[in-house]
């Protein structure tokens, strides 16, 4: 996987839970079919307390898990933002990186970023980033 597709209303709801709260790391899961995200799942960063982590507390990933699957969906994509530095991978990410088929996107909480949202396939400690296909 070199691409992933995401629909332009997930990109922007993401980035808004991004920026919505800039100081803290935002958390959640992105849903679709055949490679194509369509749908956002926030969720609350268990781990707020520490300055550059996120989690989700196990109840509320397994509550989004069921809806996802509920809806007919794929787990396609776990986002969180980087409130400070860059958003490509921290340490911490490649090895908290626990499902290595879903992309990691990482989103920056800065207005005059390049690349706001950006994308990673994380295998065994390696990341690579993605191209990022935004549809309609």
């Amino acid at each position: 996987m070199d691409e992933i597709r995401l629909a332009r209303g997930v990109a922007a709801e993401i980035l808004n839970h991004a920026r919505s709260n800039p100081q803290e790391e935002c958390c959640g899961l992105l849903a679709g079919l055949d490679g194509a995200i369509d749908r956002a799942f926030t969720a609350r960063n268990a781990a707020q307390q520490l300055a550059t982590a996120y989690e989700i507390a196990p109840k509320e990933l397994f509550r989004i898990m069921r809806e996802i699957r509920a809806a007919g969906l794929e787990l396609l994509g776990i986002y969180h933002s980087h409130p400070k530095g860059d958003n490509q991978p921290s340490p911490r990410d490649l090895e908290r990186a626990y499902y290595p088929d879903a992309a990691y996107f990482i989103l920056s909480s800065r207005a005059d970023a390049a690349e706001p949202i950006r994308a990673y396939s994380i295998r065994d400690g390696r990341w690579t980033p993605l191209q990022i296909k935004i549809q309609n």
